[in-house]
């Protein structure tokens, strides 16, 4: 039988799939994957209801309902100063995942090399590949994630069509700084390359911490194309509604490769994104403040029992370092231990890189309510102690 596609066959079930499949298994508090569970404000979902009923439930233009690309570029200006003409430079997706892809499809062709930062969100890798890209990965590693800018600077080569910069960084919770930034800036007018920046966590940063988009440094706004997402933005990740903001001439391609990826997007979530995008500064401010009340709340419980948490600027994820807590020998070991022994589920952080990695760190967590954090620490507590009192009696 001949060959299916080498990039797809055999790739394995991404972890925050399999950590949640081991979380219902065990009837554990999933802790893995990166989702909210309450959902979004109650009127934007009644919008979105009463528009389904009301309807038209047929197919919307393609680039997306003009109410929302106009919401799209107002945000764009109100957040960022950026002038965008919705007409043009805005097209609406079927989640950010449907975003990445688009772009990787419009701007990558066979043979171009695509600058990586690892630790990887999930489908950068496939995906690049996929479109016949040559992956160049650069790395960030725990506990500073700072990037190197001598290595950034020898990463980009003749060859360099496009670096894939997820600002703020999942799994990290970084944001990159203005230096690192940049850097990234100049190098991409320097060589000529794209930028695609996967911005989901655009809004969800902590502690006075600004987040700048790539797209407004000096040359990129016509070499940049930036993603974000309803479902980070509004905690309705079932949805799958995401935006990209470029120039009109990568927002072309990036239009015709969505043309045949989903087409379009349900109309009646459109217009409830576009209602919530108008929210006021008090929700923006409420939405980043609620989180990091949780962030305080898990990393202060993390601590007491002895896990290293590292600093968390944004998104909805901590990384804590297992080392001496004498769970297992990988963070691989100990997620899969503390499933089913503790009934929490965490996620690798070595998952997140394509090669070798430190395998000492794992990532939890924390958009839950405060009872499901709490019980999490409780049940987490329970377990490293029993740990502790085998080990000694041994």
């Amino acid at each position: 039988m001949k060959p299916t596609n080498p990039v797809f066959t055999g790739l394995p079930t991404t972890v925050f799939e399999t950590m949640s499949r081991l979380a219902v298994a065990h009837q554990a508090v999933n802790l893995g994957q990166g989702f909210p569970d309450v959902d979004g404000p109650l009127d934007i979902r009644k919008l979105a209801a009463k528009a389904l009923i009301d309807g038209p439930n047929q197919y919307p233009p393609m680039l997306g309902l003009p109410e929302l690309r106009q919401a799209v570029a107002a945000a764009n200006k109100r957040f960022y100063g950026l002038d965008v003409d919705w007409q043009t430079q805005v097209v609406v997706t079927s989640g950010a995942t449907e975003a990445l892809t688009d772009c990787i499809l419009a701007l990558i062709e066979p043979g171009d090399e695509v600058i990586l930062v690892e630790p990887l969100y999930d489908c950068y890798l496939p995906l690049v590949k996929r479109a016949g890209g040559i992956p160049v990965r650069l790395r960030v590693s725990p506990p500073a994630w700072k990037l190197d800018l001598v290595a950034l600077a020898s990463a980009f080569t003749e060859n360099t069509k496009a670096i894939l910069i997820n600002n703020p960084m999942n799994p990290t919770a970084k944001v990159f700084n203005e230096t690192e930034l940049a850097a990234i800036a100049s190098l991409c007018v320097q060589h000529d390359v794209f930028a695609i920046c996967d911005e989901v966590y655009e809004h969800l940063v902590f502690d006075g911490v600004a987040h700048r988009p790539l797209m407004t440094f000096d040359g990129m706004d016509d070499r940049c194309v930036r993603i974000g997402s309803a479902g980070k933005t509004f905690s309705l990740t079932g949805w799958k509604v995401g935006y990209v903001t470029g120039s009109a001439h990568l927002i072309d391609p990036i239009a015709k490769a969505h043309q045949y990826v989903t087409f379009t997007t349900p109309p009646n979530l459109q217009k409830a994104v576009a209602f919530g995008l108008g929210k006021d500064d008090a929700y923006y401010e409420d939405l980043s403040g609620d989180l990091a009340a949780k962030r305080d709340r898990m990393a202060a419980g993390l601590t007491h029992l002895g896990f290293g948490v590292l600093p968390c600027a944004a998104t909805y994820f901590l990384t804590c370092d297992i080392t001496g807590l004498g769970l297992g020998d990988t963070d691989v070991d100990v997620c899969r231990r503390m499933v089913e022994e503790a009934g929490v589920a965490a996620v690798p952080v070595s998952a997140f890189y394509a090669g070798e990695a430190s395998t000492d760190f794992i990532r939890f967590c924390f958009c839950k309510q405060d009872h499901v954090l709490d019980e999490a620490l409780d049940r987490l507590g329970r377990w490293i102690a029993s740990a502790r009192t085998v080990d000694a009696a041994q």
